[in-house]
């Protein structure tokens, strides 16, 4: 994997899903809304100083959002929601932001 760029989209994990459901509260605070529905369909990664994860949410109602996550080079670094796209698509590409 080269180091900055992005892999190309894989179907999420049940490990993706755990991380995203380990920034979801972090999504709430942020965004002021409550997901019921939270299912990853797909992400993409990038290697800095650690890994950034590029997940694809599906809340529900035909809404997608795009969540930014990074997790630091240690066993037990904390995930941290980096960023965060709303009012996407199904077919919305997941890119860099």
């Amino acid at each position: 994997m080269m180091p900055g760029g992005l892999t190309p989209a894989r179907p999420a994990t049940p490990e993706i899903q755990e991380i995203a459901n380990e920034v979801k509260a972090q999504l709430e605070e942020q965004t002021n809304k409550k997901y019921e529905k939270f299912e990853a369909v797909e992400y993409k990664t990038q290697v800095v100083a650690g890994i950034n994860y590029f997940i694809k949410m599906d809340v529900g109602h035909d809404c997608f959002t795009h969540i930014k996550v990074f997790k630091g080079l240690s066993e037990n670094s904390d995930l941290k929601l980096t960023g965060y796209q709303t009012n996407k698509t199904k077919n919305d590409e997941l890119a860099y932001f």
